[in-house]
C-alpha cells in the first residue's frame, strides 16, 4: 500500500482514503498498532478534542508512531486534530501532545473582529511560507476547507509550512524533517486537496 491510515476512533477516515484513491494511490485503513510494522507513509486523521485524540493513540499507538517517525523517518501526516497532536500540548486540555512539532495548540484569535464565529469553518486561502513538496508556493491561490477552534504556534518558523487568515494570520500547516501536519481537511478541499495528496503519495520513502 503507498500510504496507511491510523484508525484509532478518532477520524472521518474513510473520506480520506477515498481522496487518496482519486489520487491514484493506494490507502489501507488500520485499527490495530500490530499492523504499522511496514509502512510506507502514514496519514493521522483526526476530529474532536486533544485529550480525546491522545487517549487514543495512547493505547499502544504511540510507541510504533515514534518509530516510523523519529527512526525510519518515513512522511507521516497529520489531518486537523492528527496535526494539533503532533505538537506538544494543547490548552484545550492536559495532556501533553507527540512532541515531534515544537509547538503548542492554543485558541483562534480572530483579531477582535466579532463577525468571524468560532469555530473557523468554510474555505481559505492557504500560502506556502516557502518552497516544500507538499504545498505548492507557485500555483497561484489555493484554498482549502477548515473546521476548527484551535491553531498551532510553532516556536521556530522553520517549522511553519503555510499559513491562512482569519481575522489574524495563523499557521495552517507544520513541519519537521519527514513530518508534516495540516489544519484544514485537503479530502474535503476537492482539487487542491487532491493536488496535496498526490503530493504526498509522491514522497520518497
Amino acid at each position: 500500500m503507498d500510504v496507511t491510515i491510523v484508525d484509532c476512533g478518532i477520524g472521518n477516515i474513510k473520506s480520506v482514503q477515498r481522496m487518496f484513491q482519486a489520487a491514484d494511490g493506494s490507502a489501507d485503513i488500520v485499527s490495530d498498532p500490530a499492523a504499522l510494522h511496514d509502512c510506507k507513509r502514514v496519514v493521522i486523521p483526526g476530529v474532536g478534542a486533544f485529550d480525546a485524540g491522545m487517549a487514543k493513540l495512547n493505547q499502544g499507538w504511540i510507541e510504533p508512531l515514534n518509530r516510523l517517525a523519529l527512526e525510519r523517518k518515513i512522511p507521516i501526516l497529520g489531518i486537523c486534530l492528527g496535526m494539533q497532536l503532533l505538537c506538544r500540548r494543547s490548552e484545550e486540555g492536559v495532556t501533553p501532545g507527540l512532541g515531534w512539532i515544537e509547538a503548542d495548540v492554543i485558541k483562534i484569535d480572530t483579531g477582535g473582529h466579532r463577525e468571524l464565529k468560532i469555530p473557523h469553518m468554510g474555505w481559505s486561502v492557504v500560502t506556502a511560507a516557502r518552497p516544500n513538496p507538499l504545498i505548492s508556493s507557485d500555483e497561484g491561490e489555493q484554498r482549502f476547507y477548515h473546521v476548527h477552534k484551535y491553531r498551532a504556534v510553532c516556536d521556530s518558523a522553520e517549522n511553519v509550512l503555510a499559513t491562512a487568515d482569519y481575522g489574524t494570520t495563523f499557521t495552517t500547516a507544520v513541519h519537521r524533517d519527514n513530518i508534516y501536519g495540516v489544519q484544514f481537511h485537503p479530502e474535503k478541499s476537492h482539487r487542491f486537496g487532491l493536488a496535496l495528496m498526490r503530493r504526498f503519495l509522491a514522497m520518497p520513502c
